[in-house]
């Protein structure tokens, strides 16, 4: 099993249907996997033409539990009185994309077009999203300290850190 961080870069929007009556709309994007959720910013005035530019993380198991491999970017557009509107959605199937990248150690789809559908499954517009997933390369160090207290006592302590490694040489030190 690989274990990993996929990497998704929220780039753009166009011909999104307005939702709004009066101004332009401010979509953001909720973008899920396998259970995790994450939220981009509200693209503020930018309308059915929205630029987000932001990049959101998630960590992968491949091949994991459950085999629905998609990736849901759900549009919605921010209102201040109301509640927030549904724009429309895609899904990006991720399945491929992350066996290359166990097998090789990463993978990338540059940024590409995909259609966003309503609720009555038709096509309104566009999103642009990169992806890349990294897998994770685990290493342990130890470390075995002896000390003489002033009492005369040994004391030996061992110490144990998990470093993960990705194959642009990157390093997480995770903390527990």
């Amino acid at each position: 099993m690989a274990v990993g961080i996929l990497e998704v870069f929220l780039v753009s929007a166009k011909g999104l249907q307005d939702s709004d009556f009066l101004g332009d709309m401010d979509p953001y994007v909720i973008i899920q996997y396998k259970g995790q959720e994450r939220k981009s910013s509200a693209a503020r005035g930018d309308g059915s033409s929205p630029s987000w530019n932001e990049k959101f993380t998630f960590k992968v198991e491949y091949p994991g539990s459950g085999g629905d491999y998609k990736l849901v970017l759900k549009i919605m557009d921010k209102d201040t009185f109301s509640s927030d509107d549904f724009v429309g959605q895609a899904t990006i199937f991720v399945k491929d994309l992350l066996a290359v990248g166990a097998d090789e150690g990463s993978a990338e789809l540059h940024p590409t077009k995909h259609s966003v559908v309503n609720a009555e499954q038709r096509y309104c517009g566009e999103i642009v999203v990169g992806l890349t997933f990294t897998k994770k390369v685990f290493n342990f160090f130890f470390m075995e300290i002896e000390h003489t207290s002033h009492q005369g006592q040994r004391i030996f302590i061992r110490v144990e850190i998990e470093l993960q490694i990705f194959k642009d040489k990157s390093i997480f030190l995770p903390f527990y």
